[in-house]
């Protein structure tokens, strides 16, 4: 199979590094000194106990071509509609799409665009760009999360499990990326809002972080998902991390980046004033943040 993976950043490079050690012919997309980096000496991935580099076929996506089997998204959620366009050339209503963006709506956005066959998922994992074309991958946490149309999930499975990486198809898909998110939108929004890491934020400011950590469950359940639970274990968690640890977001907001501001905060807004769910909290980090 074809597969194109478009971010070659910290989830995106760590995959098709694996991937592309199977029969699978994979491309990768990215831009700028990362991407230069990896045409002249391939990814290089660093992990606890493992590192090696890949020689990875990489280039702009404005120079995509051919037909894709398989499009795995692993960009910043705002650019997730760009990136669709982009490729959107090279595959058909036979193609599997998915998005790793952070978000629960991801799939949503895809199927609204989009008459490819859109799996929802989501991942697990600790990885970053350490510099140009290298990715640090933290610990042994990976599963990739997936759900919907069968087949293609097991299709997907498949592929990801030649490449000795591990999946999970859930029976219920929309509960598992809202046991994700609850707490990769909470922490997101609050380190970025107070400038602190997660566990200051929870020293400090633990009514808030249980405050909207429930905003986030009441919005989960107005959708006829269930996390209640997700609020005590998001918080111990949090508290159990070490002292310095924070959200790409805050990384984001302390830098001066664009950050996933809707996708991660701007959604559970609009989804409670859908749903008529107060979500007090969360408007007023989300009107403190937008730039």
């Amino acid at each position: 199979m074809r597969i194109a993976i478009v971010g070659l950043g910290g989830v995106g490079g760590y995959l098709a590094a694996y991937l592309d050690k199977t029969e699978n012919d994979v491309v990768g997309f990215a831009r700028g000194s990362h991407l230069n980096a990896i045409q002249k000496h391939g990814i290089k991935i660093k992990e606890d106990t493992n590192t090696f580099i890949q020689n990875v076929d990489a280039k702009e996506l404005d120079n995509a071509d051919g037909y894709f089997d398989i499009v795995l998204f692993c960009v910043k959620s705002y650019d997730l509609m760009t990136s669709y366009e982009a490729i959107s050339s090279c595959i058909d209503s036979r193609t599997i799409i998915l998005s790793f963006s952070n978000g629960v709506n991801n799939a949503n956005i895809l199927k609204d665009i989009s008459s490819s066959i859109v799996v929802e998922s989501c991942i697990y994992i600790l990885s970053h760009i350490e510099q140009n074309g290298v990715i640090r991958k933290n610990g042994d946490i990976f599963a990739a999360i997936l759900g919907g149309n069968e087949s293609s999930c097991n299709i997907l499975k498949s592929v990801f499990e030649s490449a000795n990486l591990r999946v999970r198809i859930p029976s219920d898909i929309r509960k598992a990326l809202y046991k994700k998110y609850i707490f990769i939108s909470a922490f997101a929004c609050l380190t970025a809002y107070y400038d602190e890491s997660i566990v200051q934020v929870c020293e400090s400011h633990i009514l808030e972080v249980k405050m909207v950590l429930q905003e986030i469950a009441d919005v989960a359940f107005a959708q006829g998902i269930d996390i209640m639970d997700e609020v005590q274990k998001s918080i111990e968690i949090a508290k159990s991390l070490p002292y310095d640890s924070s959200t790409s977001m805050h990384l984001d907001y302390k830098q001066g980046k664009k950050m996933e501001l809707e996708s991660l905060c701007g959604y559970v807004v609009k989804e409670g004033d859908r749903h008529l769910v107060d979500t007090h909290y969360m408007k007023k980090i989300y009107s403190a943040l937008v730039r």
